[in-house]
């Protein structure tokens, strides 16, 4: 595999990862993605390959089985916005400004196949107004994907919400060469038990992540981590659909 990337990537991969099956992900994500040099010391330092294994999704019920591994690699666990200037005490909209200010920055962080269509994108339903935080369009999975973001740790409420939008969106907007919309609630926590089982009864495929504004992995979601086994079945999942 380390022919198939540049030497320079594979020296970064050799010096920052700390296992095999790190350095694997990152590999396959290079070669995939044709990130380089700069871009790949970002997504390491990031600690992408973590964030990925700990997504919570609900795309093994919602979405059909040559969609489900893109789609979760789509989804990160917990998003970086360390280039938003905030005050202690920011609102949604400052936070959703700041993302639109900085949009190469968001979408390289979001994972590099997305492209921004808008904010506050307008829907209506019957005699309702209903606004989309951020609308982006995924170019591997032919998808629009919705973004909802909130400040405060998730709440179940926010699903039903989001399944509202993905089905305004899929009857309204979605081209007919397109695939089912995806939603995308980025929260600043959430109890990942929680999550879960408000996501099992939903129809609609979402992913909920958390953000932050500095680049670290809490030592306790380092603790949260699957087995070695079940990451190399990931891996080999992830390779298969490459």
């Amino acid at each position: 595999m380390v022919r198939e990337i540049s030497w320079s990537n594979n020296i970064i991969i050799m010096e920052k990862c700390k296992d095999d099956l790190q350095r694997e992900f990152y590999i396959q994500m290079t070669k995939r993605y044709g990130w380089t040099k700069r871009i790949l010391a970002n997504f390491v330092e990031a600690q992408t390959y973590e964030k990925y294994l700990l997504n919570q999704t609900n795309f093994d019920m919602t979405l059909p089985k040559e969609r489900r591994v893109q789609a979760k690699l789509a989804v990160k666990d917990e998003y970086t916005f360390d280039f938003a200037e905030l005050s202690p005490e920011y609102s949604e909209y400052e936070l959703e400004m700041q993302l639109v200010n900085n949009i190469r920055a968001f979408l390289i962080e979001m994972g590099g196949d997305f492209t921004f269509i808008g904010n506050q994108y307008h829907l209506t339903v019957g005699n309702r107004d209903l606004y989309i935080d951020l609308l982006l369009f995924h170019r591997r999975l032919r998808s629009l994907v919705a973004i909802e973001l909130k400040i405060g740790e998730f709440e179940a409420e926010y699903a039903g919400k989001m399944q509202l939008y993905l089905t305004a969106l899929d009857e309204q907007v979605k081209l007919m060469d397109e695939n089912p919309s995806i939603g995308i609630i980025i929260c600043k926590s959430k109890d990942k038990t929680y999550v879960e089982y408000a996501l099992k009864q939903t129809n609609a495929p979402i992913g909920v992540a958390t953000y932050q504004l500095r680049n670290s992995l809490p030592e306790n979601m380092k603790e949260m981590l699957p087995e070695p086994e079940e990451i190399v079945k990931r891996l080999r999942i992830f390779e298969k659909e490459s």
